[in-house]
This record gives C-alpha cells, sequence and structure tokens, in this order.
C-alpha cells in the first residue's frame, strides 16, 4: 500500500464559539485519519470527488461548489481527494451555542 500524501489545511479562525480551517487537496492527499470533538459544516470551494473512509468502509462523496453539507461529531474517518484536479473545502466546526 503507498504512502498518501497529506493536504493543506489553512485554521482561519479559532475563537471560544466556531473553528474554520480551508483544506487543499492535491489529487491523492488526505487529511490523516481523525475524529471531529464538535459539529460541522463542510462549504466546498470546488467541485470534485472525495473518498470518505471510516470504521463501516468507504464512500464517494461527489461536492460541488458552493453547496454545504453538515455531520455531527464524533465518527472517526479519513478524508482523500479522488478526484483528478485539486480539491478545497471550508470546515466550519461548531464549539458554542448560544442560547436566545
Amino acid at each position: 500500500m503507498s504512502e498518501t500524501t497529506s493536504a493543506t489545511p489553512t485554521q482561519q479562525i479559532d475563537n471560544d464559539r466556531v473553528r474554520v480551517t480551508e483544506w487543499r487537496f492535491r489529487p491523492g492527499e488526505a487529511t490523516g485519519w481523525h475524529v471531529h470533538e464538535y459539529d460541522y459544516v463542510i462549504v466546498p470551494s470546488l467541485d470534485g470527488t472525495l473518498r470518505i473512509v471510516d470504521a463501516t468502509g468507504e464512500q464517494l462523496a461527489e461536492l460541488k461548489a458552493g453547496v454545504s453539507y453538515y455531520r455531527a461529531a464524533g465518527v472517526e474517518h479519513d478524508v482523500i481527494n479522488a478526484g483528478a484536479g485539486e480539491m478545497a473545502f471550508v470546515e466550519v466546526e461548531i464549539k458554542a451555542h448560544k442560547a436566545g
């Protein structure tokens, strides 16, 4: 099995309410295995195909620029650019909720 290179994270905001990170992936690059401690929203910047691997197996996800999706915290997974071009998205982790 070949070694996968790492995607590039750029943290934009990290405060008591949210953490915002831009992820950029060349073809074949991956985030590496991780678990989100907070619920989060993914906002794709580019169209692309991601391979998402977790304990249940793997699936391909077709992302469209500007079409967001939500995931709950707690699932251990790895995210790999399965497309032929660069892939990028902004990840918004929701740390705190203010009632009202």
